[in-house]
């Protein structure tokens, strides 16, 4: 799916401010029908949740309503009238006066919808947009609804972030003209000094072709016929971690000398590569430093701010961190056009997160369920998956910072059923892009003694806080538990590992001599212990810090006002352990750190 882009032949008009809301409890059973009869109102994109002070609003479960006025620029008459939605947490419906045009599950993927039979060039339409929040065993992530006593419904979840809920990206109108570009993929390749460019033009329907690279002085480096083949540049300029250069394709569908449609895609020459138990860029061995993040802001939510965007990158710059990891859904399309931008390596996710029933029995004290079972997860819920992997690929196949799939995290790998269940999607994702790597995270529970599924995928991401949840203070203790797990990843299945979650709650301003948990001096003699440990195993390819910054949760005693193992508060204060990484980070530009014996 192609992201809406103003060309000479297509024009771009958002739809961002301040819409009309109101939850589904407040309303009549058809609020599409009519202007919607509410006092409120909420900006678009953002959470809904924190906006208001009206607790009914932040644990509301179920549908919420959005409504705008849009008229349609007097200039497209004959062209194709095209909404689109960047996101919907989880559910969307979208209605164009009375009309539902559009219906769409998965809350952190696009979808649009033609509209033209529906509005006029020059005149207004009413734009309606239900949200559903609910998450049940056949969404991803998952969850479960509840009933309690008062007959209030509650909604339970398996992941440790706040399930924000609405609009928290974009939404367009936009204009194509009747015979137009429908998707464009590309893959790159080196050859010595020339870049090779296979691509692929979907068109609406049967037409004539041709494509031209650009370089990024605008000037076209070469140039092919029909809607797919293979482009030589000759002296490229590859795509490099911290030294991005981008290309464009610009791809035009041609009627004798009328140029009927036209769009430009940036993209970058790389190549992506695991060999033994090193990951390779262009050939290179590459070494992962950075973080899981989150997003997630107050008020916002994870509404996208673009100011946040570039403080974030700035900040994961200073530190010295050269990617991140989309823990745990894909992000906002101006995310990973940044990261192609400025040169971030991008591991993306599916929102596969929460497929573990063990975490749960162990958060609640409650006899643990099989995970994998027709009454749990089943095949409904990898149908579900398959669709999220599919959604995501389609979305993010172009973007050179994009180097690895994570299709799951902390899934209960260990338990039987995980690999009749991960099986066909690790298929799936490989026959979807044969490209780049896939990989899934090892939640604690998983050891390389029990785990079903490692052998499956191509590299081996880890998540584990010895000195945390286990060998709590005892940072000696926990380094050696982390060697010695490692160790018998890398010994039994050879691949490449990396440390995708570790870290250690920080209150900021907390301080102590001793080696106690919370306090600043903890969080960074934690960090270097593990780094330590990794250091000695050969086969470890790269660290991602657990987290970025702080972000919210649900209730829990577990947490004081959310989860605190962010290197930066989550206004991006840093804490002592934001020094720590750049002592270690910024000399080392991508390589591994010399072994210590």
């Amino acid at each position: 799916m192609l992201k809406p882009r103003p060309t000479a032949t297509r024009e771009l008009v958002n739809l961002d401010g301040l819409w009309k809301f109101a939850t589904a409890a407040t309303v009549g059973e058809s609020p599409w029908a009519g202007p919607l009869d509410t006092p409120l109102e909420a900006p678009v994109p953002a959470s809904y949740n924190d906006l208001f002070t009206d607790s009914a609003i932040r644990d509301h479960v179920g549908w919420v309503w959005y409504q705008r006025t849009v008229r349609v620029p007097r200039g497209w008459d004959g062209e194709r009238v095209v909404l689109r939605v960047d996101a919907a947490t989880h559910e969307g419906r979208v209605y164009v006066d009375d009309v539902l045009v559009a219906e769409h599950v998965g809350g952190y993927t696009p979808f649009e919808a033609d509209i033209t039979e529906h509005v006029g060039a020059g005149q207004e339409f009413r734009l309606t947009v239900g949200v559903n929040n609910e998450l049940t065993t056949t969404t991803i992530p998952p969850g479960r609804i509840t009933v309690d006593q008062t007959g209030r419904r509650k909604q339970t979840y398996l992941h440790d972030f706040y399930n924000y809920a609405g609009l928290a990206r974009s939404v367009w109108l936009y204009s194509v003209p009747a015979l137009h570009v429908e998707d464009i993929t590309v893959v790159t390749g080196l050859d010595s000094t020339t870049g090779t460019v296979e691509y692929e033009v979907e068109t609406s329907e049967a037409a004539t072709v041709r494509v031209r690279v650009l370089d990024a002085t605008g000037a076209e480096v070469c140039a092919g016929e029909g809607a797919s083949g293979t482009l030589r540049i000759e002296n490229v300029t590859p795509w490099r971690p911290g030294a991005a250069y981008l290309y464009e394709l610009v791809a035009e569908i041609v009627d004798g000398d009328a140029i009927r449609d036209t769009y430009a895609l940036p993209f970058g020459v790389r190549t992506v590569e695991v060999r033994g138990s090193r990951f390779l860029i262009n050939g290179e061995p590459f070494y992962f430093t950075g973080f899981g993040k989150h997003e997630d802001t107050a008020v916002r939510g994870k509404g996208h701010d673009d100011a946040y965007l570039v403080h974030d990158f700035q900040l994961m710059e200073w530190t010295g961190a050269n990617s991140f990891r989309t823990a745990h859904y894909p992000y906002a399309e101006e995310v990973m056009d940044f990261a192609d931008r400025h040169g971030i390596v991008v591991i993306d996710e599916t929102a596969a997160v929460g497929l573990n029933l063990a975490v749960e029995a162990g958060l609640l004290g409650t006899p643990p369920r099989p995970t994998f079972s027709p009454e749990t997860f089943h095949d409904a819920t990898r149908d579900a998956h398959a669709q999220a992997i599919r959604e995501l690929i389609a979305r993010d196949k172009n973007h050179p910072s994009v180097v690895m799939w994570c299709i799951a995290n902390e899934p209960s790998s260990n338990e039987e059923g995980a690999r009749e269940y991960f099986e066909p999607l690790v298929e799936l994702t490989r026959k979807l892009d044969p490209t780049r790597p896939v990989t899934y995270t090892a939640v604690m529970f998983a050891t390389s003694d029990n785990d079903r599924i490692a052998d499956l995928f191509d590299v081996i991401c880890i998540n584990r806080y010895y000195g945390w949840y286990i060998a709590t203070g005892d940072l000696a203790a926990a380094e050696q538990y982390m060697e010695g797990d490692l160790r018998g990843w890398a010994e039994k299945f050879g691949r490449p590992l990396l440390m995708s979650e570790y870290g250690a709650d920080t209150l900021p301003g907390l301080h102590s001599v001793w080696d106690q948990p919370w306090t600043e001096e903890y969080q960074a003699a934690y960090l270097a212990a593990s780094h330590r440990a990794f250091d000695r195993i050969e086969a470890v390819v790269g660290e991602q810090v657990w987290n970025f910054a702080d972000f919210q949760t649900s209730h829990g005693i577990h947490r004081v006002d959310g989860n605190r193992k962010g290197v930066f508060t989550r206004d991006r204060k840093p804490k002592a352990a934001a020094y720590e990484l750049q002592r270690r980070w910024r000399g080392l530009g991508g390589r591994k750190p010399s072994s210590e014996k």
